[in-house]
């Protein structure tokens, strides 16, 4: 069995993100429902790019948001997503191995470009996202090695990568593989219309393979088809030792079987871009879950990441992590 070297071990789709500035009137012009994920194909990527005007390209994706935001808290991470040998396929491998991230994953030579997610930013700090999947949807079992499973304390699984036959194979062997050698999983739902498509798959992947849930307080109630989030937690609790349910403004709900803890969320001044707010609380979670820390403490220092996250644009952090916990 290889020695433990990596914290944590992301699996999930490589993306650039394309972030702009843009007020409601052009959510509403371009038919994008307000807060969600959409799902488009490379003309409508084009068309989009081209009507956004000036924008910020940062390498992203919520799972490698979430392993760059681990290395900023002076965790050790690596991460497998897929890119093609293409222009931004190459900003993308040198952005997330200068935040000191391990990522070998080989990229694709014959198919679809490196994938982008045109995110608009409204004045109130909601973010839209219009996805285009490109060469990341092309990740499959071969990507995935036991060596590196079983390098990681922790393998994460990022929920957007299950609309693919061959993604779930590689989610399944993931998870058998750090079952075999003893080792943790966790999952982010990533979008409630997400767990719309998949409800039935995702619960079947949690109770067969995974030990820490991540959920938004939407989410987790699309899961279980309940309006009631006191009944969410209760039948999560059944389904998974470990649930870390995020709710905005009012903190996080970390459910450990019959007990719910509840953590107050960071105080931030002006919350300028909401993007990756999700990705970077699981950074700190993960962080803190991967040393060992008690779950209230995990759960601090994901609000201390998420609060430094939604203070700028961008997914990724500007300030060091380590140094504000």
């Amino acid at each position: 069995m290889p020695q433990k070297n990596l914290d944590v071990l992301g699996i999930g789709n490589a993306i650039v993100d394309v972030i702009a500035r843009h007020d409601d009137a052009f959510l509403e012009d371009n038919a994008l429902d307000k807060g969600a994920m959409l799902l488009i194909d490379e003309d409508d990527a084009l068309s989009l790019y081209d009507k956004i005007g000036p924008a910020t390209e940062i390498s992203g994706g919520s799972a490698a948001n979430t392993i760059a935001g681990v290395t900023s808290l002076g965790g050790s991470s690596g991460y497998i997503g897929k890119v093609a040998t293409d222009q931004i396929g190459d900003v993308f491998a040198h952005d997330i191995r200068a935040a000191g991230v391990s990522f070998d994953t080989p990229a694709l030579n014959d198919g679809p470009q490196t994938a982008r997610c045109i995110v608009i930013v409204t004045p109130d700090g909601q973010r839209t996202m219009s996805t285009y999947l490109g060469a990341c949807a092309m990740l499959g079992p071969d990507d995935v090695s036991e060596n590196e499973v079983a390098s990681a304390t922790i393998t994460y699984l990022e929920g957007y990568l299950w609309d693919r036959p061959n993604a779930k194979d590689a989610f399944r062997k993931a998870a058998r593989l750090a079952g075999d050698n003893k080792r943790q999983v966790a999952l982010t739902l990533s979008d409630s219309f997400c767990v719309d498509r998949h409800r039935d798959s995702f619960l079947s992947l949690i109770r067969d393979g995974v030990d820490i849930l991540f959920a938004n307080e939407a989410e987790i109630l699309s899961l279980y088809q309940t309006s009631n989030l006191q009944e969410a937690m209760a039948a999560v609790a059944q389904d998974c030792s470990l649930a870390a349910i995020t709710r905005s403004e009012k903190g996080s709900a970390i459910v450990t079987g019959s007990t719910v803890t509840e953590v107050a969320a960071q105080p931030v001044d002006q919350v300028v871009d909401t993007t990756g707010a999700g990705d970077l609380y699981a950074s700190g979670f993960l962080f803190g879950h991967a040393h060992n820390k008690p779950v209230a403490e995990c759960a601090r220092l994901g609000h201390v990441a998420a609060a430094e996250i939604i203070s700028h644009i961008g997914a990724r952090p500007q300030a060091a992590l380590k140094s504000l916990i």
